[in-house]
């Protein structure tokens, strides 16, 4: 298994534990952590465990304060004081209205930017997303410089929204490996073919700007990141960003060789891998999600714009909506 804390260094499989530290599969400490977790929330009112009306839910689902919980290793302390800047950075953003309100054709067209979902799971449930950095080359990377700082930040926090909201309450209603376990984290796949040394200098910003976000904001996101068609200035890209994520995200990258497929297919059924990686999925970075059958039974075509998933449907977000 590629570590990558001193540096890049191949890996031929990877073992990925998605129950551990979720919820059903707790140890005792874990459990003890986790309440004491909720309680010093609710003392603080950061999180209602109930309302008055029974047809309410709790401010936030416990697969979202378990992400916290992980990510400071189950030290309810720690974990308190990142979920309370997480909150206030919410409010300080205004986060639930800047995505209720964010318009559908720059949302769509922002997607061309970051991490794309294909509409398919890997073989436990998890959302398979891919980042083909030579797409973001050429007319794409003037286009990004372009569109000021606020606004851009803006897009970043509104594709994460739409993950969290919708795309993993999604893949949890659909039948998994691993349910009832809920599904609060996804697979990654980065395309480094045909990057170039001065394409990746030039994007380093705007990477480091989605990556420290979803770190300090989005916690425990990222299940594991594979990392392929490496080139040869890899262990300087790695240089750079290896700040970019605390040590437990570290451990989550693997870089693979030329030839991924075999790898990744004990991680996702050629099925739904793209062609690109050694599967036989029709999808290419450029590309709308593909669903599978039974998302498609599920939800139907998606919609443009942003849209959560709850109650088993699909919806608009309303501004007084709670953060989920």
């Amino acid at each position: 298994m590629s570590q990558l804390s001193q540096g890049p260094s191949f890996t031929k499989e990877i073992h990925v534990d998605v129950l551990a530290g979720h919820l059903g599969h707790l140890t005792e400490e874990q459990q003890k952590a986790f309440a004491a977790f909720k309680e010093r929330l609710a003392q603080q009112k950061l999180y209602i465990p109930s309302f008055t009306s029974d047809d309410q839910l709790p401010s936030h689902d416990e697969p979202t304060l378990l992400r916290f919980l992980r990510a400071r290793r189950f030290d309810p302390l720690k974990a308190h004081k990142q979920f309370a800047d997480a909150e206030a950075w919410r409010t300080k953003y205004n986060v639930d209205e800047l995505y209720a309100l964010f318009p559908p054709d720059e949302f769509e067209s922002a997607k061309r930017f970051y991490p794309r979902w294909t509409g398919r799971r890997d073989r436990h449930g998890l959302p398979v997303y891919v980042y083909r950095l030579a797409s973001l080359q050429g007319p794409l990377q003037k286009e990004l410089g372009t569109i000021p700082p606020e606004r851009r930040y803006q897009r970043i926090v509104t594709l994460y929204e739409l993950m969290c909201r919708f795309v993993l309450p999604l893949c949890t209603a659909l039948p998994h490996a691993t349910e009832p376990t809920p599904i609060s984290s996804v697979t990654t796949i980065i395309d480094l073919e045909e990057v170039s040394f001065p394409s990746m200098w030039n994007l380093r910003q705007h990477l480091a700007e989605a990556s420290t976000l979803a770190t300090a904001n989005y916690p425990e996101t990222l299940n594991t990141i594979a990392v392929v068609n490496s080139p040869s200035f890899f262990p300087t890209i790695w240089g750079w960003i290896k700040g970019w994520f605390d040590e437990g995200t570290r451990r989550k990258v693997h870089v693979l060789g030329k030839d991924p497929g075999q790898t990744l297919h004990a991680l996702i059924d050629p099925a739904h891998l793209p062609k690109a990686y050694g599967g036989e999925l029709d999808w290419k970075f450029e590309d709308e999600p593909s669903l599978d059958d039974d998302a498609k039974k599920f939800i139907g075509n998606l919609s443009m714009g942003p849209v959560i998933f709850e109650n088993n449907t699909v919806a608009r977000p309303k501004v007084s909506t709670l953060p989920q």
